[in-house]
């Protein structure tokens, strides 16, 4: 398919849905922004002070906070007042997901537990995500994103042979924890559909590290249960060569070689012909035993030309490669803002900036949009009129009442 596949006049997948997005800093609020950016009414909830991430811009609202609460209307609410919660009861009676990332039984020490919104709320789903789990021994560890990566094993196999551990240079298990976050907010969702019940859904962030570390699994069941080294850019378990980031004149290139014959057209685009069938590289665990010799011819040649010269080649040629792109030359990209994967906006307090949209396209659904975030509290009095029918007079006497901003 080569034309854009939406349909202005189509609906969301979410159209119809109410969501609670209690979440904070990364993890929650992704999950909300998708089911925003699939249709859903996603009301993001956040103390009369703002949620965490909004101070850490320096004074001004971060990009990051801007790029995860888009599509997403504003409410102030203080939780830990009886009116406050009085007036959150009756928008949990209205939802029909609940979504936070807070310390497991940070919820039920507001008096707001999953159990008794439930009861509220029979078809509610109410979804958590934690670092380590809403039960069990390691409930009550601290979660951050640098932790679990060190916790889960990330940072283990992560970074060059001779070095120290690293983490990644993203935050990655805060994200596998918002989208399978979303993913079980959805099924459940499915669920709902079917029976008529809500539940409660959770997610361990550590434990969906698990699966993306499948490579470090092999590697390590080959190493005889030993952990597996780290081996920088080429490939966790040395089963393939060549594998790895590769200099140009100006910048690298990531090269990847998967089926032999793609070594045979690597060699002959690099003017090495005779090595195509050279017995000592004509099978891949003959390449990786190999691995330095292999890196050292093809660093040679693509020393010689630019990135994009050598991707270009490897395309031609069918070897998977690509040049590795800086930021800017990412946000550039005119392909991922035509299929609006990347949006240009003008905030108030930022200006200028480019920000990713939801990775997720639904065919005849209408082209993605950019909707702006709230500002803190920006539709407290539009969603409390729409959600629960509360009139001006009623959101002015609990805006001067402190319980709502």
């Amino acid at each position: 398919m080569t034309s854009a596949p939406f349909n202005n006049a189509g609906s969301w997948p979410l159209d119809s849905v109410k969501v609670l997005d209690m979440g904070q800093v990364y993890n929650g609020p992704y999950a909300g922004m998708l089911m925003a950016q699939a249709g859903a009414d996603v009301v993001k909830i956040e103390p009369l002070e703002g949620e965490a991430l909004r101070s850490r811009g320096g004074g001004k609202t971060p990009l990051a906070h801007v790029m995860l609460n888009a599509g997403k209307r504003g409410i102030a609410i203080d939780l830990k007042s009886d009116d406050g919660r009085a007036v959150f009861l009756d928008l949990v009676e209205k939802a029909d997901v609940l979504l936070e990332n807070f310390a497991p039984g940070a919820m039920k020490r507001l008096g707001l537990g999953a159990e008794m919104l439930l009861q509220r709320n029979p078809r509610l789903i109410y979804g958590s995500s934690t670092g380590y789990g809403a039960w069990g021994p390691d409930m009550n560890n601290l979660a951050m994103d640098l932790t679990i990566q060190a916790y889960s094993g990330i940072m283990s196999i992560n970074g060059p042979a001779d070095g120290p551990p690293l983490k990644a240079g993203l935050a990655v298990v805060d994200f596998l924890g918002g989208v399978h976050l979303y993913s079980a907010l959805v099924t459940a969702l499915y669920e709902r559909s079917v029976t008529g019940k809500g539940r409660v859904v959770e997610v361990a962030m550590q434990e969906t590290a698990l699966t993306a570390l499948a490579t470090s699994f092999t590697a390590m069941q080959m190493a005889g249960g030993g952990q597996p080294p780290r081996r920088g850019n080429n490939h966790p378990a040395g089963t393939g060569a060549p594998y790895n980031v590769y200099p140009c004149a100006d910048g690298h290139v990531a090269i990847i070689v998967v089926r032999d014959s793609h070594w045979q057209a690597l060699v002959r685009a690099a003017g090495h012909p005779n090595l195509a069938d050279d017995p000592r590289f004509r099978l891949g665990p003959d390449r990786a035993e190999r691995e330095v010799e292999v890196d050292e011819i093809i660093g040679a040649w693509t020393a010689k030309l630019s990135k994009y010269e050598v991707a270009r080649i490897c395309k031609e040629e069918r070897v998977p490669a690509a040049p590795v792109r800086e930021m800017p030359e990412v946000v550039k990209d005119q392909p991922l803002h035509e299929r609006g994967a990347l949006f240009d906006i003008i905030d108030e307090e930022l200006g200028a900036a480019t920000v990713p949209g939801s990775p997720l396209r639904f065919h005849g659904s209408p082209r993605p949009k950019w909707r702006p975030n709230p500002k803190l509290g920006e539709h407290t009095e539009e969603v409390l009129s729409d959600w629960l029918g509360l009139s001006a007079e009623v959101v002015i006497g609990l805006k001067n009442s402190g319980v709502v901003a």
